[in-house]
């Protein structure tokens, strides 16, 4: 175990037990009277981001690992099945515990947000996308970026330039992404609060005078490239390298946290894959910060 991730592992636990002592209602609620759970819901957390930073895409293989190297920090390690139950129902506390870590750092107050979306790959068969438990709610699309159709979701992202998940969404492939957007930032209009001139970098799919009215509205501004046949947009000149950011931050989802090979085959399975990666990210940049690590987004110090 590396020093550097056994000190995030100690400090994202506190923190975690912490949280869910103050807000006891993020928790599944339990029997008073009954065999009380031997792993806490903070270690449970602990362990989900260690595995996600360590590449273990298969839970056996990381349980496993866990039981012989980290036995120093967690005396009981669940099996396979009792872990990834465990981990199904906790997706409420992954998805509030990303948010309380990115208020934290000092990259939340960033006046400059991009987005973008990204294939979740669920199945490569056509038995698969007839028979999955997933019909209902993946489907086909199409990449650009890597000229190739799939079967899944899309991961709607929304981050600072430092790559600090600000909110996101899992969607059907042909969802339309500027209405995504829309929902993201109307679901919780407090993002926008206090935020007069935020600027949101995007690609020519986010084309929308709809969606640019509802932006200025808020005091929000889209900076996106121009269409064939528009005249040319203030700022456009800026966002080819700041275009850069946000595929580098899907490769770190996809390279490093290996979001590709999430291995979930049912809605719940798959929601909690995705929110455990995006909490090992959002816990590693809050570390970086805490410390004063740069760049925030490495996790070098964290991925072996």
């Amino acid at each position: 175990m590396d020093a550097d991730l056994d000190t995030l592992c100690t400090a994202l636990y506190v923190r975690v037990d912490d949280e869910l002592k103050m807000r006891p209602e993020l928790v599944r609620q339990r029997p008073a009277v009954g065999i009380a759970p031997t792993l806490s819901d903070a270690e449970l957390v602990t362990l989900a981001v260690l595995q996600a930073l360590l590449g273990f895409s298969s839970e056996t293989r990381f349980l496993r690992f866990a039981k012989a190297r980290l036995v120093h920090l967690f005396p009981y390690v669940p099996n396979q099945s009792g872990y990834n139950k465990r981990l199904r129902a906790a997706t409420g506390v992954l998805c509030s515990l990303i948010r309380v870590l990115a208020k934290e750092t000092c990259l939340w107050a960033d006046d400059t947000w991009m987005v973008d979306s990204t294939p979740i790959e669920c199945g490569r068969s056509r038995e698969t996308a007839k028979r999955s438990q997933l019909v209902e709610f993946a489907g086909y699309g199409y990449c650009a970026s890597h000229s190739r159709y799939f079967w899944g979701l899309r991961l709607h992202l929304v981050t600072t330039p430092a790559g600090l998940p600000i909110t996101f969404a899992l969607a059907n492939p042909k969802a339309d992404e500027r209405g995504v957007l829309r929902d993201l930032l109307e679901i919780e209009p407090g993002l926008l609060d206090g935020r007069r001139g935020q600027v949101i970098l995007a690609d020519k799919g986010y084309r929308s005078a709809e969606l640019e009215s509802f932006l200025a509205d808020h005091g929000a501004r889209l900076l996106r490239p121009a269409m064939r046949g528009e005249d040319p947009r203030p700022g456009s000149r800026f966002l080819k390298p700041l275009r850069q950011i946000i595929e580098s931050v899907n490769d770190t989802l996809k390279g490093q946290l290996d979001l590709e090979r999430h291995g979930g085959r049912t809605v719940g399975g798959v929601v909690a894959r995705v929110l455990q990666r995006l909490l090992a990210l959002t816990a590693a940049i809050w570390h970086n910060d805490q410390i004063g690590a740069r760049p925030h987004r490495s996790l070098l110090a964290y991925d072996h």
